[in-house]
């Protein structure tokens, strides 16, 4: 009779261990959608400025690296022309190279015969529309660094007033399944609000960076051209 018992027993753990091991290799897997429709709707302005940002930083990346070729012969040729008083030939040189730093020289090449600080003048505010082309659409990477992570701690806040709302509802009979929704949304958001918003933060200081190099190639031309208009007067 014991060793029926035994057998009994035996048997009952198996079973129990292979309902165990069923229940766990039919566990559903989480995927990114799932995950962010559990944020609820916080997550659309997330992605929306998501989308914006990473828009905004591949086309200003592509427009910034055009403005900073360099060509190595540009000033030698003006320089060439300017001391032949080919002047027209001087223009038309820098409407071809189209670049920003070609554009400021093209303006100062127009202003030959004026006054030095006429010149300069003309230059650096053609410098200062360059530069404000460049940095067209910065503001949206820099909103998308700042908004993204509160959006992420509202949905924090809202989340956590939902699973206590459903717990106060629930009573005595609360379940963690009840709770699970708010909770989710709680998580989620404030990992898709800091997911957007540190890599926009990296992003927005490397265009700004970007930027800065090729404003430094801009004064940089700046000055070779004052000083190339100074050499006739040196002589």
């Amino acid at each position: 009779m014991n060793l029926l018992l035994f057998i009994q027993e035996g048997f009952n753990e198996v079973a129990t261990t292979v309902d165990l091991a069923a229940t766990q290799s039919t566990e559903v897997k989480m995927n990114i959608l799932d995950l962010a429709i559990k944020g609820g709707w916080v997550m659309i302005p997330i992605v929306v400025l998501f989308f914006i940002a990473a828009g905004v930083f591949i086309e200003r990346i592509l427009v910034i690296n055009k403005a900073a070729k360099e060509d190595d012969t540009f000033m030698d040729r003006i320089k060439d022309y300017i001391h032949e008083g080919n002047i027209p030939s001087a223009e038309k040189l820098c409407q071809k190279t189209n670049t920003p730093y070609a554009r400021m020289i093209g303006k100062g090449v127009q202003r030959l015969g004026r006054p030095m600080n006429d010149i300069l003048v003309s230059i650096e505010n053609v410098g200062n529309i360059e530069v404000a082309k460049l940095e067209k659409g910065f503001p949206w990477v820099a909103t998308t660094a700042a908004i993204a992570p509160m959006l992420g701690f509202f949905g924090t806040v809202t989340g956590m007033v939902r699973a206590f709302f459903d717990m106060a509802n629930a009573g005595s009979n609360v379940d963690i399944t009840l709770l699970s929704s708010g909770i989710y949304e709680a998580l989620v958001t404030t990992v898709a609000g800091l997911s957007v918003g540190i890599p926009a933060l990296f992003a927005y200081n490397y265009l700004v960076a970007k930027v800065d190099g090729v404003i430094t190639k801009m004064e940089t031309g700046t000055m070779d051209f004052m000083d190339l208009l100074n050499e006739p007067a040196k002589q």
